[in-house]
This record gives structure tokens, sequence and C-alpha cells, in this order.
């Protein structure tokens, strides 16, 4: 088929090929852009996916599609406790494990169709070698400090007991079964040596007993005072969204921050890890160590592209004069990004490419709760597809519902609702209409001829000036949006110009009757329709790159750059091709069954009640709030206000279970939210 598109500098979108080369430009816009190295002894959720990488992806595309120089990396982050834990739990080496789940993550991302230029892992010997090369430098300028402590030790295995192979008692709480990192019942953070009766995870009746270890502290507090002004001047100049480290206005509110930087761990007994390599030959006593997790994990960034373009990795990371570099990740990972990695940088004394812009999200729940793999909740790894839903719905849905200033949560019913309302109503209709037009027996596929000459259209000298104006403006709102990192709102623009497109037919008149009694005004309409489509192609891109794909097939059209103004791009005598739906609708009573599938709402009660587990968690608080009750100290407001939800909630129970409820109201979801009221009234009961 003929092919008519106006050739222009810039117009068309540059080919992307996943593993290809590509390296920075001076002089050009060159975006460097990571997500969260995803550890790899579990299956990523929903929530994780549009965390990170998916939001990273999106992103990606973007800048893509602006025709700027990307690289997009990611891989998994295979080293520390949790991939030893996780590898003697399923009996099999920290190795295998990592093959395994590398594989299985990789899947997950190909699914839902995330461009990486390179997606990797950290077990690697670039990984090593960056690592150690950073150690050294931190040794060498005297950034390094070796305490000795006292640490947990396994009398059966002859090895030190790292946080997550340790559990016993809270000191604070009583709990039983306290991990050695952090207690499940008070949430404190712990260190394994506080444990009360510690067992050892591997056996319990292992004997563990006290002995001392040396080990590597990175002396972050020297290099403070630089790096708050190196933050303040980043998140200025970067415009970072606002997180647990620095706020909106500018103030520092990480606490670690305010009371002034300790020593962060450098070094861990462990076997499965990076070596701690010995400076100049001398022994330090770090010999048979390992790096810590969270010191070598965002060195990963870096070793992942040197696995990905070998020595010429230092193109992206040592040029900060022409990358900027933009991290996305969930709102718990903001430290190692903001304040951990960014030091360790400077401390190593190379230029490296540093944070440009952070991009964080709060949590995505699942249907009034949380994701749990172990009690079956929610949407884990390639279950996705089990649906029969095309990757292109959840990447849509996923980012209208992206947690970008709150929590939010992911509903099977509003996932129905968006495709079948905005999709296909909207976005969906406005193509389809107009391609069909173009295809019938009016046109019979090719393009008509108007009096609107190739380029830019005018907004000021035209029946449609109101139409154009409005158009431009909302691309330029899209643009900044999308610069911004405004990731939800740059969507809903794009629903917005398809929905002013359909305004347009409308209020064109756009039917069989305008083409036989005014032939010029249709062509006209028409020829601005599919180049408002052919705009579409490029906006819609980043969020589902199927259905611009498919836009373009039926187009007949390349790919192209996203557009600043209203243009005709597709000209007369243009071939398109064959008009389809771009969206199934779906049968609402999908919802039903695939919460069924998922856990969701009918696992509600059970969810909430796993949450809270009377025989440990309650048990304690209830015990705690008992003395509390005895000493006449008066109710908080937090436990007033939280007594008064807890009556409504009761209330509506109530009138559920007599039949008197407001429509649509679930008796399991009802259920489950008087259940979290009442442990959050236990919990706030018990003393601080």
């Amino acid at each position: 088929m003929d092919k008519t598109i106006r050739e222009a500098d810039g117009l068309l979108m540059r080919k992307f090929t996943p593993g290809e080369e590509v390296l920075p430009v001076p002089g050009q816009e060159n975006i460097l852009i990571t997500s969260a190295l995803p550890y790899c002894n579990n299956v990523p959720h929903l929530g994780n996916i549009i965390g990170s990488t998916l939001s990273a992806d999106c992103f990606a595309r973007y800048c893509r599609s602006r025709n700027r120089i990307t690289a997009y990396i990611c891989g998994t982050d295979e080293y520390g406790t949790a991939t030893e834990t996780q590898a003697l739990k399923e009996g099999i080496t920290p190795r295998e494990l990592c093959d395994k789940y590398y594989l299985l993550h990789k899947e997950v991302y190909d699914w839902f169709e995330l461009s990486f230029n390179h997606f990797g892992r950290t077990s690697t010997p670039q990984h090593t070698q960056i690592s150690q090369s950073i150690y050294l430098n931190l040794y060498k300028n005297d950034l390094l400090l070796k305490e000795t402590n006292l640490q947990l030790y396994c009398e059966h295995d002859h090895r030190f007991l790292a946080d997550r192979f340790v559990e016993g008692t809270c000191p604070y709480c009583g709990y039983e079964d306290a991990r050695g990192d952090q207690c499940d019942n008070c949430t404190r953070p712990l260190d394994p040596i506080e444990l009360i009766n510690p067992r050892c995870k591997i056996d319990k009746n292992h004997v563990v007993s006290t002995r001392s270890s040396d080990h590597m502290y990175f002396e972050l507090n020297k290099l403070q005072p630089r790096l708050e002004a190196w933050i303040k001047e980043s998140w200025k100049k970067g415009k970072w969204s606002s997180n647990s480290v620095i706020n909106a206005e500018g103030q520092f509110i990480d606490a670690r921050l305010k009371q002034g930087l300790r020593p962060s761990p450098v070094t861990r007994d462990l076997k499965w890890g990076v070596p701690v390599p010995t400076p100049d030959g001398k022994e330090d006593g770090m010999e048979g160590k390992v790096l810590y997790v969270w010191f070598d994990a965002p060195i990963g960034y870096p070793s992942i592209t040197a696995n990905w373009l070998s020595d010429k990795w230092q193109e992206w990371w040592f040029h900060p004069e022409h990358v900027k570099l933009y991290q996305f990740m969930g709102k718990d990972n903001v430290y190692f990004h903001t304040v951990l990695f960014p030091s360790m940088e400077m401390g190593d004394g190379r230029p490296w490419t540093m944070l440009h812009h952070i991009s964080t999200t709060e949590y995505l729940n699942y249907e009034s709760g949380k994701f749990s793999k172990s009690r079956g909740v929610g949407v884990f790894g390639p279950d996705a597809k089990r649906t029969g839903l095309p990757p292109s719905i959840f990447r849509y849905y996923l980012l209208t519902a992206r947690p970008e200033t709150g929590d939010t949560m992911f509903s099977w019913a509003d996932l129905i609702a968006a495709n079948n309302n905005t999709l296909i109503k909207n976005f969906g209709n406005f193509i389809n209409r107009v391609l069909k037009f173009v295809a019938g027996k009016n046109y019979g596929g090719v393009l008509p001829d108007s009096k609107d000459q190739p380029g830019p259209l005018s907004p000021e000298t035209d029946v449609d000036a109101a139409f154009v104006k409005d158009i431009n403006a909302l691309f330029t709102s899209y643009i900044d949006s999308m610069d911004a990192v405004k990731l939800r709102p740059g969507l809903a623009i794009v629903m917005q110009i398809s929905s002013r497109g359909n305004q347009y037919l409308q209020d064109s008149g756009l039917d069989n009757t305008l083409f036989n009694t005014k032939p010029e005004r249709c062509a006209e309409v028409i020829l601005r329709a599919v180049n408002l489509i052919y705009g579409l192609s490029a906006l819609i891109y980043p969020f589902m790159p199927a259905i611009s794909a498919t836009i373009l097939e039926q187009l007949n059209a390349p790919p192209r750059t996203v557009p600043t103004e209203l243009s005709i791009d597709v000209l007369p005598g243009h071939h398109i091709g064959k008009p389809a739906p771009l969206f199934k609708l779906i049968d609402e009573k999908k919802a039903e069954e695939w919460r069924h599938m998922f856990g969701g709402v009918h696992d509600a009660v059970k969810a909430a009640e796993a949450e809270n587990p009377v025989s440990k968690r309650k048990a304690a608080a209830a015990k705690k709030a008992a003395v509390v009750a005895k000493s006449n100290v008066p109710k908080s407001p937090e436990v007033i206000e939280l007594e008064n939800e807890r009556e409504k909630q009761a209330e509506l129970v109530r009138n559920i279970k007599a039949g008197k409820g407001p429509e649509g109201a679930d008796l399991g979801e009802a259920l489950a939210e008087l259940l979290r009221l009442k442990a959050r009234i236990a919990d706030a009961e018990v003393p601080k």
C-alpha cells in the first residue's frame, strides 16, 4: 500500500532494539534510567511492577518517543542473606536459586512489554570488579572504619549468623518469633545480638553463642555536609518527587540525616557475595568476608551497564556533564539511592554520573488488603496472563492507579470499568470511527485531498481554530507532565485528547450526509482527525506500546515522535490499513471470577486475621493494653477516633447483614475492615 508521509527532521522516531549498543553523545539529551533492582529470591507482584519497573519503562519509552538518547538498565539483585536463606529453604545452591529467579523475573517483565536496553544481574565478574574498586577507593580515601562487634555464632555449622539466619524473642514486646533484623510484632528494627533466646533458623537445635568479629563501616558522617549540599542542589534542579528524605519544601525529614549520619556497615560474615578485597596486599581481618548487600546492590546499576557495554559503560557513568540519571523505586528504597549510594560515589573520588531525578511511589494495595504470596492474595509474576487479558490492559490500569502521591488500590471492578468505558467508549471509539469512515465506500481506504497544506495547522485562521488551540494546549500539557515524570497525569491528558477528538467529530457532524452535501469540509475533518490519531499513536506509546503498534498498522504509518502541535503529516492519497476495534469488552462478571482466582475481598477476613494473629501479635498487644487500662491512663485522641470509626463500621456490618446496607456493599469486605480497625485500636493502646 502507498505511504504518503511528510518528510521533516525529527518527525519519525528512531528505531529501538533491545541489547543494541547505545552511547551518550555530547551536546544531545542523554537519559540514563534505572529501576530498583528486584531481589532474585521472590516473585514480583503488581505493586512491585508499577512501583519501579513499569514506571521506569513508561518514562524510557517517552524519552525514546522524543528521540532522546536513552538507556534503561535493570536486573536482579542476587547477593546477600535473603538469597542464602531462600536457597536453604528450597534445598538448592544460591547460584541455582539466582538462575531460577532471574529467568522468572525476565519472563514476567517480557510479558509486561518492558523495554530494557539490558536486563542483567549482579552475580557477575564485572559487578565484583566495580564493587571492589569502589571499596578500595573508599579505603584509600580514609572513609572506612574497622570495628569489632559481638555477633551470634552457630557452634554446629561454625559460622556467624547474619540477621536473616536468626530468630528469637523480641526484647521490647516479648514476641517469640522476632527476626534478626526486625520484630514483626512491634516493627522495631533489631540487631541479632539483642534477641532473647536466639535460635538458628537452619536448625533450632543448634547451639547459638556470641563471638566477636571485625567489620568495616563506611564513615558517612565525614561526607554529610557535602552530601546535604548536593541533595538540595539535585532536588531543586532535578525536581525530585516528594520522598522520605527531603520533602516538597526542601526540608530534610529523614531521621538519620537530622540526627547525624553514623558509619554504615560494609561487610558481612557470609559466603554468597562479593569478596572483600585486601588493600595493597595488607591483611586487615576482612579475609573470608563479603560486601554487605546494601553496599553492593546499587553498584549493580553501573555493573549491569558494564555487562551490556563492556568497557564503554564509563561513557554513561563517568560523564555527569552530559548525562542525566533518572531513578525509579518504591518509597522504602529512597534512603539508599539519595544518601548511601551518592555518598559512595562522592567518597570514591571519580566523576560519577549522579542522581538527577528520583521518582518514588507509595504502595499499591489489592482489593482493600495487601498482596500476600503466602495467602495467595493478589496477582504475582506470570499469573496475570491467566486472566486472558492482554498486557496493554494491565499496563493502562496500573499506570492510571500509579501511587504517585499516596497509596492506591488495585480493583478488578475498576480495571473492567477502565477498559469498557475510557478505552472502548473514548479512546478506541475515536480511532475506530474515523478509520472505518476512511475505509468505507466513500473513500475506499485512501485519504482525501483538502485545502490543508503539509505541516502545522494554523490555530488562528480557520473554522477549527478552537479545536486546534485545544489540541496544541493539551500536547504542551502532556509534554510538561511527562518531562516532570508525572506519568499518571500524562496518561489522563492522552484520554482528554481523544475525548476532544470525539467532540470534534460530533461538532463537525461527520457522517454520510456531510460527505454528500459538503465534501470539501468532510475531507478536511477526516484529514485532521487522521493526523490527530497519528499524534495519539506516539502519545499512547509509553503506556500501551502494543496498542500504539496496532494503531500504526491500521494507519499504515511508521512510528513517529511526540507532536508539539497538530500537523498534517499523513498526506492526501495515503492508503490506510484495515481498521478494527482496539479493545474488547470485558464481562463485568469477570471481576468476581478473578477475585476468587487471586484472593481479594472473599479472602479479606482471613487476610485481616492473618495480618493480626490472635495467638501472638494481638495477644501481646492485648496484654499490654490491659496494663494501660488498669493504670487509668486516659484514651488518646487517636484511640477515640479509631473507636468512633469502629462503631460506624460495626453499624455498617449490621445493616448489610439485615439487608439494609448501601448498594454494592460487600459483607466480607466490611467485616475485614472491622477486624483491621479492632487491630489498629489494640496497637494504638499499647504504650509506645
